[in-house]
């Protein structure tokens, strides 16, 4: 883990026990520091003390918080409506997150670099494009934030490692000291606009990961593609701006887990970064060919009968989606969830791409009604019946997509459980049609 004498003999609170606030626990505590923690379930709180039975057990809203050095949360507490963050203030405390805690603990840790990555689409396989990009390049490298393991739970990379952290803006809202070598902007779409005062607000959210950047040398990456993006870009010294038409579709069918005009977008700022840290363009760009989806973000799960089925349940929004039927001409699009909204206007550049529509869960019944002004709809209500009447209906050359554009909490535990179940599903119907095939040729 990660660890700092920054921390020695330092008193912090901790609110919110899931992985990532035990791993803060064990990085502070084996740093020397003095901790007291809370979480509303019994369990975890049972956890943490297991682990250091030395912790002390404390809720934020009901003890004495001066003199502690920081309340450290949880990026899921939304200080804009919790009263924690009153008493916090009111006490003096900072309320800061285990990004905060890593870049604090950088000046003990061996020379290296860090890029931070932010955005409202596209930041988990960006950064995942930048780490792959970085490690096919040898040098040492480890990514966290808001993906993988959390960051103060990996070890320190030796000399000359690069960090990379994929950045939530509540995450960002957490740090105050977190000076970027790069730091980048994918894009900026309206987005959990209930944590902010407006739109406005996220957007500054967002732009505060380059107000953190003091050093001269450190560069901003950003894709102006959209006008809050220009808009941050038109604030800030030499930014390298870059475009998803900086790809060619020519180049990008040479990739293929980066299809679509999102991921050329993805490209053109995974290729930009890692030229600010100094790598061979030319091993970059070749590395891209090796470069495997993250699960559930426009990943090739199977083949079958020159079919292609793609899981991209991450899309739980239309703006997230819209991307992917731009990135196929021929797609059998299985959409529908816990609806964001009743609109799928943000998809409709793209509808011409769309065979058939299966729908599913909540959101089904309007979406249908939408959809079946403009294309054939089959209402399937359930995802293994829209997976089985879209392989029913594909043929070869066309993409069966899940894409949902909306949350998966209606039938769901979450959209992993999602995306995993349509991966099952599609491998049990595979399996089942060879099967078939096997006995009609006994």
């Amino acid at each position: 883990m990660i660890t700092s004498p920054a921390f020695a003999a330092k008193r912090y609170c901790i609110l919110g026990l899931a992985r990532s606030g035990l791993a803060t626990l064990d990085a502070l505590m084996a740093s020397g520091a003095e901790c007291t923690v809370w979480d509303n379930r019994d369990e975890a709180r049972e956890t943490a003390v297991s682990n250091h039975p030395e912790v002390r057990i404390g809720d934020p809203m009901e003890i004495d918080l001066a003199g502690f050095d920081g309340l450290i949360v949880s990026p899921g507490v939304p200080l804009n409506r919790h009263p924690v963050a009153d008493r916090a203030r009111a006490a003096g405390v900072p309320i800061i997150g285990d990004i905060e805690l890593f870049a604090l603990a950088r000046a003990s840790l061996p020379p290296h670099r860090v890029v931070g990555i932010t955005g409202t689409n596209g930041k988990s396989t960006t950064t995942a494009l930048i780490h792959h990009i970085i490690r096919e390049a040898g040098v040492p490298t480890i990514m966290g934030g808001n993906i993988g393991l959390p960051i103060l739970s990996q070890p320190p990379l030796p000399e000359g490692g690069v960090y990379v952290l994929e950045l939530s803006s509540y995450q960002i809202d957490l740090t105050f000291s977190l000076d970027c070598d790069v730091a980048v902007l994918l894009n900026i779409t309206p987005d959990h606009l209930d944590r902010y005062d407006g739109f406005a607000g996220y957007c500054a959210a967002k732009a505060r990961l380059f107000a953190m950047q003091h050093d001269p040398a450190h560069v901003a990456v950003i894709a102006t593609d959209d006008e809050p993006t220009r808009t941050i870009a038109a604030t800030l010294t030499a930014p390298r701006e870059v475009h998803a038409a900086d790809v060619s579709a020519e180049d990008q069918r040479a990739w293929p887990a980066l299809q679509g005009p999102h991921n050329a977008q993805n490209v053109a700022v995974a290729l930009a970064t890692v030229d600010a840290l100094g790598l061979d363009q030319a091993r970059s760009r070749a590395s891209l060919a090796t470069y495997s989806s993250l699960p559930h973000r426009m990943e090739r799960t199977a083949e079958h009968r020159g079919v292609l089925y793609v899981n991209d349940s991450k899309a739980t929004n239309p703006a997230s989606t819209a991307p992917a039927l731009g990135a196929y001409p021929r797609i059998h699009w299985i959409v529908g969830g816990l609806p964001k909204g009743d609109s799928l206007d943000e998809c409709a550049p793209h509808f011409g791409h769309v065979v058939h529509a299966y729908t599913i869960g909540e959101a089904g019944p309007v979406f249908a009604d939408q959809l079946e002004k403009v294309m054939p709809v089959t209402r399937a209500e359930l995802l293994a019946n829209a997976v089985r009447s879209a392989m029913d209906n594909a043929k070869a050359g066309e993409v069966v997509l899940l894409s949902p554009a909306c949350a998966s909490f209606d039938q769901f535990r979450d959209f992993e459980a999602r995306g995993d179940c349509f991966r099952k599903i599609v491998d049990a119907l595979i399996a089942e049609d060879a099967n078939q095939q096997e006995d009609a040729e006994r």
